[in-house]
């Protein structure tokens, strides 16, 4: 991709790590209906149906799966599961309600697509509020922070992931047997602290996100799709797996963890950013509300199904992430080294996002001839700022719940509901929707306050828990 491109293009929303700017609509491939819907007709190079689920599924499964056992032994065994299902649905409604702003305003202005920034932003204009549409900009503003925000704090994730997983395989390697059964006291081999590992991956982080063509990421994202792919279906096997009895599980844990479980069910949830381009890519977009539902379902009860099992296995010795309570033998140690694998390329694709906000702003403000270096340049500062922010913040769990609490409360539940009112009060709307927007944006604005303050308060306590190595090891 080069410079000069990012100079003159405006960003589009571009969650979605398979939409690329040169896969943007042409804007005569276009047909309004009066009716006040609108229709596009597919390019030859449009997704079809399933491709377009799968996208979705994919672009909802990551390292947040892995921290819902945590998150429901936040909640208790039986409230967490309900809760996740309660914000699934809520989540998919706020998505839904975001295609629908899109499709409006589409209409309205006669544009072949907008993204998630300029609904909000159109959504502001049509406010009956004067001083909103005086301020109609910032909508875009605010997106694109908080997206910024998101993707950063994803990156930040990803190197606490990586140094958490690749130190337990580093020490426990001497003990490592190839029974998965039996149980084994491992003694583990000291090595280096794990913000130490953390800036062992920087360099190869860096060299990475000098990769600016996205479909030359394309590789990249396949193997990272197959890796975590075979994970998943190996944590399920064993997780299956001779369950203890449940019976000393709390049915509901105490209210004062619940936020942390709120931090991270949205962060689990947060794949709102991507489903305008997904819909704008398809052949036939008047399928995509039944994908959405379709796909939802499935990543749904993929997330309450794990987070049930990892509990029930595991109980409270569950950690920041389910891979490091696997048993210590080459077949799940394995496991860990390739999800690791699929989250290094991941990393690449999600710091795409920020990059292709954040990069033109500076090249369009240094001189042409250094385009490449302000590029380049730019996008190594900001991986060593996530770096840092990971090295400052070294808990996986308590960073999953802050990035959901910050960011993803905002942009899957707090802007939707608002956007819908703002876009629709002129034309009339009952007042049981009103009071559902509310509803919603209220308890979206609740656990932004709550999620955020308790995890920063959590953050400054010292760590008592106990070091865990996996189920079939003793403690340490």
């Amino acid at each position: 991709m080069s410079t000069q491109r990012l100079r003159d293009e405006d960003y589009r929303d571009y969650s979605s790590t398979d939409a690329s700017p040169e896969e943007s609509p042409s804007e005569g491939l276009n047909n309004f209906s009066s009716s006040g819907s609108y229709m596009r007709f597919g390019e030859s190079n449009s997704t079809t149906w399933f491709q377009t689920l799968i996208h979705l599924l994919k672009s909802n499964i990551g390292t947040g799966l892995l921290g819902l056992p945590l998150a429901v032994k936040n909640a208790g065994i039986l409230m967490g599961p309900l809760s996740l299902l309660v914000i699934g649905l809520v989540a998919v409604h706020c998505m839904s309600i975001l295609v629908k702003c899109a499709h409006r305003f589409c209409y309205r202005l006669n544009k072949p697509f907008v993204d998630y920034g300029d609904t909000v932003m159109y959504g502001l204009e049509a406010s009956p509020v004067s001083w909103l549409r005086n301020h109609a900009h910032w909508g875009r503003h605010i997106v694109d922070f908080f997206l910024i925000v998101t993707q950063l704090g994803f990156c930040c994730i990803y190197f606490v992931f990586l140094a958490d997983n690749f130190k337990q395989v580093i020490e426990m390697a001497n003990g490592t047997t190839s029974n998965c059964h039996n149980n084994e006291t491992v003694i583990l081999t000291p090595t280096m602290d794990s913000r130490l590992y953390m800036l062992t991956f920087l360099p190869f982080m860096v060299l990475l996100v000098f990769v600016r063509n996205l479909r030359a990421l394309s590789i990249f994202s396949l193997l990272a799709n197959i890796t975590m792919a075979v994970s998943l279906v190996m944590i399920y096997q064993f997780t299956v797996q001779n369950i203890p009895d449940p019976s000393h599980l709390p049915l509901v844990a105490s209210w004062k963890t619940y936020p942390l479980f709120f931090g991270t069910a949205i962060f689990a949830f947060e794949g709102i950013g991507m489903v305008l381009p997904l819909e704008n890519k398809m052949k036939d977009p008047k399928k995509f509300s039944l994908i959405l539902y379709v796909g939802m379902t499935i990543v749904t009860a993929l997330y309450i199904s794990l987070g049930i099992l990892g509990y029930l296995q595991f109980g409270a010795n569950i950690q920041g992430s389910i891979t490091l309570n696997l048993p210590n033998c080459w077949l799940y140690q394995s496991v860990k080294l390739l999800y690791s694998v699929g989250i290094f390329f991941t990393y690449a694709l999600q710091f795409y996002v920020p990059a292709e906000i954040i990069i033109p702003f500076f090249v369009a403000r240094g001189p042409e001839h250094c385009e490449l270096v302000i590029d380049l340049s730019v996008r190594t500062v900001l991986v060593c700022l996530t770096c840092i922010l990971a090295i400052l913040i070294p808990r996986l769990d308590l960073v999953i719940s802050l990035v959901g609490s910050v960011s993803s409360s905002a942009l899957a539940l707090i802007i939707p509901p608002l956007l819908e009112i703002t876009t629709y009060y002129s034309e009339g709307m009952s007042p049981i929707t009103i009071v559902k927007d509310a509803l919603i944006s209220i308890l979206g604005f609740m656990g932004f306050v709550v999620g955020t303050c308790l995890t920063l308060y959590e953050l400054v306590q010292p760590s008592s828990a106990p070091i865990i190595i996996n189920s079939t090891s003793a403690f340490v």
